[in-house]
This record gives C-alpha cells, structure tokens and sequence, in this order.
C-alpha cells in the first residue's frame, strides 16, 4: 500500500495498491521534491474514466514502470472531481503545449509545481506516433537534468501562458441585447439538422445550450425550438440514453448519438432532466416528460447515498469491459422478448450490441427485470458539493412541476445534507464528502450550483429558509472568490493553497462555470432583495466575457441564460400562502424561467415587505422593480 490508502477519493484510492510511490497532493510531496531535487510526475483522472483505467493496467500497474518512476520523479496522484483547482491550471498547460487536453492527465512540474511537459495517456510501448511511456520517463527526466535552463524557460511562459486569462480587462463596450440575439445566430452554424447537437463526433450533451434556446423560442425566435426537439430527440432514442433504466452516458463516440462512452455522471442527468422537463413545457410533448422522469428515476436508484446526497457517477466499464452492463447480444435480447428483434440492435465491441429503438412498457420492464441481476459497473461515491447543487434544483423544480411529494422529500433532504455535513461549522461549503470524512474547501462553482439550488427548493416548498440560505451563500461567494479589481471571481479561494496560477473560469462545458451560475444566482437574488450591488457583480462577469460570446457562443450556454435573465423585463412574484394553494399554483404553472419568485410572508425580504394574506386568503404579487399589481387570490385571474 502507498500513501494513497489513507485517501477517500475512490480514484485515489483504485491506486492505493500500485507498485508506485504515489503520493497525494500536498506539502510533503512538493517538499521532497525540493529536497531531492526531482521533477514531480503529476496524475490526474477519474474513477469513471475508462483510459484512466487503462493507464494504470498497462503502467501503474507495472514493476519495471513504477521502478522508472519511483527513481526519477516524486509521483503525485489527484482526483479532478476533488481538485478543480488542479485539473484547471494544469489542463490549460497541456492544452497550451499540445492543443487538446483529456484524462488521464499526466504533467510534469519542476518542485516549485511549474509546469514543463505533458500531455494525456501514454502507452505502454510506442504505437500511432506516440513513445512508450518509459521513453517519456527518460527523456522528461534527461531533460531536467541536463537542460535546466530551458525547462525554466517552458515553465515561466507557460506559468504566464496560464494566468493571463484571469489578468484580462472587462469590455468596455455596452452591454445590449444584440450580444444575445448574435448568440443564437452562431449556433446555427455547426447544427447538426438530422441528429441535433453541435459538431461532428464525438458529441456531448449541450444542456445549457438548449436551456438558452428554450428562452430564444420564448422570445420569438423560429429556429430556436427546432435546434432543441431536434437535439432532444436525438439524445433518447437509445444508446447514449439507456432505454431501460433512464439516465444519460457522457458522451457519443459517433455523429449520431448512438454508441456511448458509457459511464453516467450525475451532472450530466441533472442538468439533462431540467433540459427535458422544460421542453414538456413548452411543446406539451409527454415523451420529454417521461425522460425526465426516467433521469430523476435513474439518479434516486442508482446515486442516491443513504446520508441524502448523490454519488459523483458509475464506471464506464463493469469487471474491466466497458458497457458490459448495458449491452445485448441477439440471444440475450430473444431469450427476454421472445422473438428476433434484430432491428432495436446496433453493433458496439465483444459481438455485443447497443439496444436503441422503440419499446413498449412490457418490453421495456421486462428487458429491465432480466438486466438488473447483471454485476454493475463500479460507483464513485463521494458526494461533490457542486454536483449535488445541480441535482437539488433538478429534484426541487420537477418535484414541484409533476406533483411528486417523492422527489420533494428527496431534494429536502438533499438540502439538509448540503448545509449538514457539506458544511462547516461557520456555513462554508466542502468540496466532497464520503463515508463521513470531507475534503478540501469548496470552489466558486460549489457555492454558485448550491445556492442556486436552494433558490429551486424555496420555489418548489415555500420554505423561506432555503431563500435565505441562497442569499447567505451568494454573498459569502462574493467574499471569498471576487476580483474587485477586474471582476467576475475567480475558481479558487484568496485565502485557499497558493497555486502556480489563480484561475478564473468560464466555459460552460460540461457544466456551468462558477462565474455563469453564480452571475444568474445573483441576478435573481438582485430582484428578489433589491440589491443592485448583487446585479453589478454579475455584470462584471458579462464584460470579461463580451468578445468571446460570438466567436464562440455554443461554450457559454448558461452564460447566456444569465443574460438573457438580464435583458428580461423585471418579473417578480411575490406569494403569501402555501405553494399547493390554488394560486400559487396558477401564478407557477407556466414555464417562464426569467421570472423570481418570493414566498411568505416574511419580514427582511424587500419583494415580500408589506405583503400579506387578503381576506384570509392566500395571494399573489406580480410586481415589476417592487411596483406590484393589485393582489390576486383568484387562480383564474392569473391563467388569463
């Protein structure tokens, strides 16, 4: 065993048993490596990465490679999910230095934790154009030997290289619905029309983009509601969606979403629930309803830790064959169904196949009842705080949209456990919890997907408590994460580990970023507490991404939600009474994401001050900048 086993991440801990000297990141291993005077070999993945599994079969695992290791370089294992951080400020060096990134993720830093050289998976003898990953061991360690002038060189520019994005200066120009507008026309460009998505293979799951086009189609724009259906449709008709336990894969190795790359992660399935949710919405189509239903389904069975908050993800393979758990061969699938039906098969690897086509709720259950005795891929069960915030307001609004007390209950207690053991005792958010032990301060996006969550919940139960522990938490990120010099805020905390780069991001892929989610929480909470200190610092985040919006707009999906939610008219509902009254109901019931919402009474709250109950009965408040309508208690007045 290495130091590893005292870790609680699962990846960290799929290593612990490696002939290699691994340690954890941390002081000690920076210090021997000042110390000794040795590069450090710098590790980062994932427990449902399958190359990352590969990786260490073929090298980790090996003695004369963990030799090579252990001699030349102080070697040094981190989980991405626990270190955003990390997996950031190094990703972008690997980026920078060979123009894509990936996991597993191997760099090589100087003792000062400078990066030199890196790059992603390295096999074990040479193949395609790629060295073996011994030859890398030499030659990397021959070359901090014997040229350590130019290894100081490569790792000052790509220090800078690194930093210089969170150094850039906000746009001076104005800020005008034209930004959004151009957005959408960008996306037309890259659309695939007969599959949806963006691009050629291999395609991911574009949530918040889709999320963005929803508004678009509220706003009148034609293409807009095609770009989604199309998309939506593509994504579940199987394969990459599992037709008979719901839930989403990660991504699509081919154009047309059919064989996956088969781990599910719980982010993807708790933005692609919402996505699917509103899209029932707003074209009334029950198919997306039941996908989102399926997806909800999915994370409560297969995610859901008995403390009330959800695992990271499943593994993309079961006992070391990827999509094993999901795959059929024409004998297993007539054995279930009783005939032939070679038509809802698609070849994937090991003469199994994809199972995507249409299938009524017999077969479906029936199909579902013979795969469940199946050994299951392994499940990474730490608990990111971030993740989890993505889950709440998924639970939280589809809870309150399809009536289901049961996913009402689950996203309280999801609640609970965010500001139970995901907190501190002075309200701060942890990264990760697992088996009773967290780890690591919590990052810009824990705060942001948290507190977001905790606005969909005081939405879906009319629990002022979740309203202000949003606002306490939004606030609190302000404290911990903002550039009062440039704005927006940056990934990690000032007060946190000092790290080569401080890093700001803002690419929505594959979820939010920090600085989008927490620009659209804050302009919520401007409304709802008429705080235009809050607006002001989630403009600061609009500016720094002015220029890059059209070059680029499928990258900065929740981005432009926020500013959509900007340029929106003020909407502000203000509710006395209970969420299941009449009214309540009446003034929620449409899809109308640009709209906040306040429920009491209650006094310190700026949009319920001086609002109460009318006649004993409950009562709505439609107000635009607090200048409210009369008061409503008759639902059939909102419907019209």
């Amino acid at each position: 065993m290495n130091r590893l086993a005292n870790e609680t991440s699962p990846y960290l801990l799929q290593h612990a048993d490696n002939p290699v000297d691994w340690y954890p990141w941390g002081e000690e291993a920076l210090a021997r490596a000042r110390g000794e005077d040795k590069p450090i070999l710098l590790s980062i993945g994932y427990s449902a990465c399958h190359w990352c599994h590969v990786m260490e079969h073929e090298s980790f695992e090996d003695e004369e490679t963990a030799r090579l290791m252990n001699e030349l370089f102080v070697n040094v294992k981190v989980d991405r999910e626990e270190r955003p951080d990390l997996d950031s400020i190094y990703m972008d060096a690997v980026v920078t230095l060979t123009g894509h990134g990936g996991w597993p993720m191997t760099v090589f830093l100087t003792p000062d934790g400078e990066p030199f050289l890196g790059g992603t998976y390295y096999p074990p003898e040479p193949r395609h154009g790629m060295p073996s990953f011994r030859q890398v061991l030499r030659a990397v360690a021959d070359a901090y030997r014997d040229r350590r002038g130019d290894v100081a060189r490569q790792a000052r520019a790509l220090v800078d290289a690194i930093a210089s994005p969170a150094n850039a200066r906000p746009s001076t120009d104005p800020l005008t619905e034209s930004l959004v507008a151009q957005a959408a026309r960008g996306l037309r460009s890259g659309f695939d029309p007969v599959w949806g998505g963006w691009g050629r293979a291999p395609k991911f799951p574009p949530a918040s983009t889709l999320e963005f086009l929803l508004r678009r189609h509220l706003r009148g724009d034609e293409d807009a509601l095609r770009h989604v259906t199309t998309t939506l449709d593509g994504m579940a008709a199987g394969g990459m969606y599992d037709l008979l336990g719901g839930g989403f894969h990660r991504y699509s190795v081919d154009a047309e979403w059919v064989v996956p790359h088969f781990e599910k992660m719980l982010y993807d399935n708790a933005l692609l629930a919402p996505a699917y949710l509103h899209a029932w919405l707003v074209t009334g189509n029950e198919r997306y309803r039941r996908v989102a239903e399926e997806t909800l389904g999915y994370m409560l069975r297969e995610l859901l830790l008995p403390e009330g908050g959800f695992a990271s993800a499943q593994d993309a393979d079961t006992e070391g064959v990827e999509g094993l758990t999901f795959t059929w061969t024409p004998a297993e699938l007539e054995a279930v169904l009783g005939e032939r039906r070679d038509e809802l098969l698609l070849p994937f690897e090991h003469a199994r196949f994809v199972l995507r086509g249409e299938l009524d709720e017999e077969e479906r259950r029936a199909l579902f009842k013979a795969r469940e005795p199946r050994p299951k891929p392994f499940r990474d069960d730490k608990a990111i705080a971030s993740w989890n915030g993505l889950a709440l307001a998924a639970l939280a609004e589809a809870g309150r949209r399809l009536e289901r007390a049961d996913l009402l209950d689950a996203a309280r207690r999801l609640g609970e456990f965010l500001l139970g053991p995901l907190s501190d005792e002075q309200g701060r958010l942890w990264r990760s919890y697992r088996d009773g032990r967290v780890r690591n301060t919590g990052y810009l996006d824990d705060y942001a997907d948290v507190a977001n969550g905790l606005l969909e919940l005081h939405v879906a139960t009319g629990e002022l408590r979740w309203l202000e522990e949003a606002h306490r938490l939004a606030r609190l990120a302000i404290d911990l994460f903002a550039d009062d010099e440039r704005g927006g805020f940056f990934l990690a905390p000032a007060e946190g580990e000092q790290l080569v780069a401080r890093k700001k991001a803002f690419d929505d892929h594959p979820t939010p970023s920090g600085n989008s989610m927490l620009a659209y929480v804050l302009l919520r909470l401007a409304r709802i507490y008429g705080d235009d200190e809050l607006e002001r610092r989630a403009t600061g985040v609009f500016r720094l991404v002015h220029a890059n919006l059209s070059r680029a707009p499928s990258a900065f999906g929740h981005l432009l939600c926020a500013l959509d939610l900007f340029f929106s008219p003020p909407r502000e509902i203000a509710i006395v009474g209970p969420p299941d009254s009449p009214v309540a109901r009446a003034a929620l019931s449409r899809f109308d994401p640009n709209a906040v919402v306040a429920f009491g009474p209650a006094g310190g709250i700026p949009l319920l001050e001086g609002k109460g109950y009318v006649n004993g009965e409950p009562a709505v408040y439609v107000c635009e900048r607090f200048a409210c309508s009369a008061p409503v208690t008759d639902p059939a007045q909102l419907a019209a």
